[in-house]
């Protein structure tokens, strides 16, 4: 196999992940008012099973971050490819990620989203701050577990299911 060298380390990131398939998850909270937020995450790991914990990434710029920096507890929806609007919507313009009446509110009043694959009820327990981004540590204290789908993947900048491409 020959490599390309890339020289220029965020180059070199980009073009790394943009070759590594990621499972796509829409994390929610609720802001200080006790309205909904959440976003899009392509980050979401299981850090371990005993404790059971949980980790994903954030931008500080995003504009869930100050409500994800007060939040006690958070919902991990992990999503499957009839999802696919979903990611899209929680990755769009804020002011419309709950605009569609497919949310209700579940444990600790976090907003819920029905159709996805599974949700996981996490508390927050760190928040490790990296330039201008983040790394959170989420402890898992229950789940819902819904109805099973080939994955929603985040891949070369689309989404995706395993063997298709959807957009």
């Amino acid at each position: 196999m020959t490599f390309t060298p890339v020289t220029d380390p965020t180059e070199a990131l980009r073009a790394g992940f943009r070759l590594h398939a990621s499972g796509v998850s829409v994390i929610t909270m609720l802001t200080p008012e006790g309205k909904p937020a959440g976003f899009t995450a392509t980050s979401m790991t299981s850090l371990g099973a005993n404790p059971p914990l949980a980790s994903f990434n954030v931008a500080s710029g995003s504009s869930s971050w100050p409500s994800l920096c007060q939040a006690k507890y958070v919902a991990i929806h992990t999503l499957g490819d009839r999802n696919l609007e979903l990611a899209q919507r929680m990755a769009a313009d804020h002011t419309l990620r709950f605009a569609k009446d497919d949310w209700s509110s579940g444990e600790h009043g976090l907003p819920i989203f029905s159709d996805a694959t599974s949700v996981l009820i996490c508390e927050v327990r760190e928040i490790h701050n990296v330039e201008n981004n983040a790394v959170v540590i989420v402890d898992v204290l229950s789940g819902l577990v819904g109805e099973e789908a080939p994955a929603l993947l985040y891949y070369q900048r689309h989404y995706m299911s395993p063997g298709k491409s959807l957009n």
